[in-house]
């Protein structure tokens, strides 16, 4: 084994570790990091969506996107960069938030999930697998969103910045934004150990490339395993953490945060991996994309924060009645995009 897919192993072993630790010391069920919902959290505290009870700033998404700059600007490849398709995106990234909170996690609690016993995973994977191969099929006929060009450097330490102006407010907490419900804060894990594994995870997921739809993609495209043995090694991790802390629960039903609508769990993550393909990545990679200086990763992270906001204020989260109607409208949506997009 050489030497590059040793560090994927052991980065992917450290990010599912870490994961069950949060768990284990406050965060929700099976979401030791989960970019979908944290998001969703960021946006319910700036007031995108009015359930309260799911609005905190996570210091999580804070770290990735600083570590990933931290780690970008140490090794030179930190490269502002924009101008592909921006609009596109920023649906295209509302799209994927919609899907992966049908399912109720992105990619990365995914496999988290699986890693706690929850066997819909299982069904997320199988649809997660599906909408990548249909992505892949329309990039095999041509689906480009055209190339970037270069931008003012300004732009790329947007976001960085922004996400050190939520760290000042997750630690202030000012009236004019919104903690949780009823002056309770949603389960999380204390402020610093959240924060030191989102930078972690950034560090790792921006010298790896660790992406959990590019695993399956070049697993398909170019039969190259390198990104698909971190996805094993995240499963790993979690598996053995929560093994000894007790947080495994192998079965469909009684989940965290989770339900057994098995086409809904699909469905969703159909959307979210067909939806991905078109980005060039899952949401985590697009959070270490824009900490390179991508602007155009940077319109996608505004795209997905919108998406969870519409998502749960007209009730497409979960197995709801609203969801399958609105899946499908999305698949319709994504097809469209697919087809006009072809070179």
């Amino acid at each position: 084994m050489n030497k590059k897919k040793l560090w994927m192993i052991i980065g992917g072993l450290i990010i599912g570790v870490m994961s069950g630790l949060l768990v284990k010391f406050g965060n929700p069920g099976n979401m030791g990091v989960c970019i979908a919902c944290f998001l969703r959290d960021i946006s319910g505290s700036l007031g995108l969506h009015s359930t309260s009870k799911l609005a905190y700033i996570r210091p999580e998404v804070i770290g990735i996107v600083l570590g990933g700059f931290i780690a970008a600007i140490l090794s030179k490849e930190f490269n502002v960069k924009g101008g592909s398709s921006p609009f596109i995106r920023f649906l295209l990234g509302m799209t994927v938030m919609i899907g992966a909170l049908a399912f109720l996690g992105c990619p990365l609690r995914m496999v988290l999930r699986l890693g706690g016993g929850d066997l819909n995973a299982i069904v997320g994977i199988v649809g997660f697998a599906f909408g990548i191969l249909v992505g892949i099929y329309f990039l095999n006929k041509g689906f480009s969103l055209k190339r970037n060009y270069k931008q003012p450097k300004a732009g790329g330490y947007m976001l960085p910045a922004i996400m050190v102006a939520l760290l000042v407010l997750v630690v202030v907490k000012p009236a004019f934004l919104i903690f949780g419900a009823e002056g309770k804060l949603p389960p999380h894990a204390p402020i610093l150990l959240s924060l030191a594994a989102g930078l972690i995870t950034g560090v790792i997921a921006q010298r790896t490339r660790l992406c959990m739809v590019g695993g399956i993609r070049d697993s398909v495209m170019f039969k190259d395993s390198y990104l698909l043995l971190g996805f094993v090694s995240i499963f790993a991790g979690a598996l053995v953490t929560n093994l000894i802390f007790g947080n495994f629960n192998l079965g469909f039903e009684g989940q965290p945060a989770a339900h057994s609508v098995w086409y809904v769990n699909f469905l969703g993550m159909v959307v979210a991996g067909w939806g991905s393909v078109l980005l060039g990545g899952c949401p985590l990679r697009q959070l270490v994309l824009s900490s390179e200086g991508n602007v155009d990763s940077s319109v996608t992270i505004m795209g997905l924060m919108m998406g969870a906001g519409l998502a749960h204020n007209l009730k497409l989260v979960g197995a709801a009645d609203n969801t399958m109607p609105a899946l499908i409208i999305l698949i319709g949506f994504l097809l469209f995009v697919s087809l006009v997009n072809r070179d």
